[in-house]
């Protein structure tokens, strides 16, 4: 996983070091690391990330727990804004992931 923001990724792993919280982490960069393997071939975040995602949770994790990982990739991830607008798009009812895509956020 090629992280951007360092100190900031660091700090969540040093934190989260319960059952949810360190699922979290390994879920993120194991979808982390299926997604750049299919990036290294020419593929784009929006055609791998669903996907990839289910490969990556081989345990059932919680909705809660996708959320937080597709948060600490946004803000960790060398392509964690990619990541933030195709997550935004794909699971808005109305109009609340174009408008946290406009905002900087995670829906």
């Amino acid at each position: 996983m090629q992280v951007k923001d360092r100190a900031t990724y660091d700090g969540w792993v040093t934190k989260n070091t319960g059952p949810c919280g360190s699922r979290v982490i390994r879920f993120a960069q194991a979808w982390a690391d299926l997604m750049e393997a299919r990036l290294a071939h020419g593929a784009t975040v929006d055609e791998c990330a669903d996907e990839t995602s289910h490969t990556a949770d081989t345990d059932g994790i919680t909705g809660f727990m996708y959320g937080c990982a597709v948060s600490v990739l946004a803000r960790c991830w060398v392509h964690g804004d990619a990541l933030r607008l195709w997550h935004n798009k794909e699971t808005q009812i109305a109009d609340e992931g174009d408008r946290a895509n406009e905002s900087g956020g995670v829906a």
